[in-house]
Parts: C-alpha cells; sequence; structure tokens
C-alpha cells in the first residue's frame, strides 16, 4: 500500500516541484494539499497541471495533516515551527524545507527569529544524504537543507581536514531561488542581462555552511538571469599536498547523486535532476571546488523525497529524476 503524503505550501515552486516528482513515485500517493489560505485549485495556480493533476487545495489545519503517513511542509521559516510542535506528538514524519531546524538554537536566533520549539530542535536530523544517511532512517523529523549550503557543503566536506585559514565561497543562483513573491531585485528589468552580489557575508545561509562544516566561511551570494540552477566556486588553502579529484572520487564513490568531473562544471547539466556535479582542482597550495545542482530540486524538492524515501525504508533513488533537461 502506498503511503499517504500532504504537502502543505502546495502553491509554492518547491511545493509545485514536490507534485510532479511525487506523481511518479511508485510508493507514495499526494493525497492533501494544502495552503495558508485554501480555497484554490492547483492547476488554476499551475495551468500545466491541468488535465495531469487537478486537486483543491484546502487551509492547512493540523487535524487533517495528522491523517497522513508523511507530510512535507514546504513553507517559509517561523511558520514550520507552528506545525512540528503539534504534529510531533502525532504518528506522522515530517520534512521541513524551512530553516527552523536545521541550526543551532543560538545561531538560529541571530540571523532568522526567536525559536519558539527548541524541545524538537534537538531531535532533528538534517538532510544531508551523504553525511547524515544512518540517522535520517530513524528520524521523525528531518530538516531539509538550504540550496546553497547543500552544493556549498558537497564540495566543501570532502576537504576539510586538508584546509588552513578562511574559505571563500562564490555562489551564484537563478531567480526561481528568490521564491515566487516579486521584489525589486527580482523583476525583470533588473534581472535581464544582468548580475550582482546581494547581502555579502551576512547571507542566512552563511551560518548554516559555517556550523556544518566548521570552517571560517565567507559566503558571497550572486543573482543570474535564469530560472533555475545554481553553481558554486569554493576557494581555500591547502595545508599540505593533496590530489583533489582522487580524494572526491574517494569519499563519493557509492554516493548514487555525485558525479565527480574532470572538467568545470555547468548548471545545464543537472536542472531537472537530483545530481550534484563537483570538480576540483589545485595550484600549490590553493583550492579550487567548483559545484553545480539545481536549486529547486537537490536544493529543496527531489532532495527531501530522497530523505523521506530514506526514512520510510525505501531505496533513495526510488522516483527521483535523472536526466537532465535537454537542451
Amino acid at each position: 500500500m502506498k503511503k499517504s503524503v500532504a504537502i502543505v505550501g502546495a502553491t509554492g515552486y518547491t511545493g509545485a516541484e514536490l507534485i510532479k516528482i511525487l506523481l511518479n513515485h511508485p510508493n507514495f500517493e499526494i493525497k492533501t494539499l494544502f495552503s495558508s489560505k485554501g480555497g484554490e485549485k492547483i492547476e488554476e495556480i499551475y495551468p500545466a497541471f491541468k488535465g495531469v493533476f487537478e486537486k483543491e487545495i484546502k487551509k492547512a489545519e493540523i487535524a487533517e495533516i495528522t491523517a497522513h503517513d508523511l507530510v512535507f511542509l514546504a513553507v517559509p521559516h517561523k511558520t514550520a515551527m507552528d506545525f512540528v510542535i503539534e504534529l510531533m506528538n502525532e504518528d506522522i514524519k515530517i520534512v521541513d524545507f524551512s530553516a527552523d531546524y536545521r541550526l543551532i538554537q543560538e545561531n538560529y536566533e541571530e540571523f532568522y527569529v526567536k525559536h519558539t520549539d527548541s524541545k524538537n530542535l534537538s531531535k532533528a536530523v538534517y538532510g544531508l544524504p551523504e553525511y547524515f544517511r544512518e540517522d535520517i532512517k530513524t528520524t521523525k523529523l528531518l530538516a531539509n537543507p538550504g540550496c546553497y549550503p547543500t552544493a556549498t557543503l558537497l564540495g566543501l566536506l570532502p576537504f576539510k581536514k586538508y584546509i588552513e585559514g578562511a574559505v571563500f565561497v562564490d555562489a551564484k543562483s537563478g531567480v526561481s531561488g528568490a521564491g515566487k513573491k516579486l521584489n525589486e531585485t527580482t523583476q525583470y528589468v533588473t534581472i535581464n542581462e544582468n548580475m550582482f552580489a546581494y547581502n555579502p557575508i551576512h547571507h542566512r545561509h552563511s551560518i548554516e555552511i559555517k556550523e556544518k562544516s566548521g570552517l571560517d566561511v565567507n559566503f558571497v551570494p550572486h543573482l543570474l538571469p535564469i530560472t533555475r540552477g545554481m553553481m558554486i566556486s569554493i576557494y581555500a588553502n591547502l595545508k599540505e599536498d593533496i590530489d583533489p579529484l582522487e580524494i572526491l572520487k574517494e569519499k563519493y564513490k557509492n554516493e548514487p547523486f555525485i558525479r565527480i568531473k574532470d572538467k568545470p562544471v555547468d548548471i545545464k547539466s543537472v536542472a531537472g535532476t537530483n545530481f550534484c556535479d563537483i570538480f576540483a582542482m589545485k595550484n600549490g597550495n590553493s583550492l579550487f571546488v567548483n559545484t553545480a545542482i539545481d536549486n529547486l530540486l537537490r536544493g529543496a524538492s527531489t532532495q527531501a523525497v530522497v530523505n523521506a524515501n530514506i526514512m520510510m525504508g525505501y531505496k533513495e533513488t526510488t522516483g527521483i529524476p535523472n536526466i537532465a533537461y535537454i537542451p
């Protein structure tokens, strides 16, 4: 019997991506879509679902959510806490897209808002499968990583013990990473034929990268004039002589969603997939690591489903797209 799934926050980009993935998943069935208001129809919000998947979206209520085996909380930070506090008392597994359970309380409150659920914060598992797979298997509450931290940590962590001094991360993302809400930065006349850094050094994802890596990281994100995709360039100093590509190949030799490249990566090759492509090289003691992911998928929705597969005891590649959009 398929596991029943609820999606809270179905109207956002990551919610729509979840629907696309789960419609082709052999073990999960979307039973209910929820949003903060309810009363809408998913095929009216996203006409691409017309004749394929048509469903009314209900107003999110705890009592209705708990009737499912699994819930994806594709909601903003702070909002997720209100749901998790109630849902942790029920027989349901939770995959949270927000930042609410990714960080220790001190770091969360410095970069976000006051945390109101410290009790469950300690129970959450950070959902980067390549590094926390065994913990993910037994958790009830999964904190799905941010898109920038996912792409950065997968390139950075294999080299952690070889790095000395500060790390510099040059990150670039497509506009979909900013969500559906329009602002001056994301409107067409600003981003078209343009690129710029935003919130350098102090971006919220910087603390997630620092906390999970334990390194001194200087993080600078940039907005690209593309819809989806993310590229990371990492620069660091090495304290010993290594072969970067061999280290990557050894670390990720059994990982189904990591591809080690022998030349710099590109975004098109990962768009529409859960892959993280990684390249690395050095010049003397200077290290360069280059990664690419789909920010909406490996940075959010496919990674969430991979984590749900692990939590439910399924093969983690089940139902996950692995062919990039061509052309």
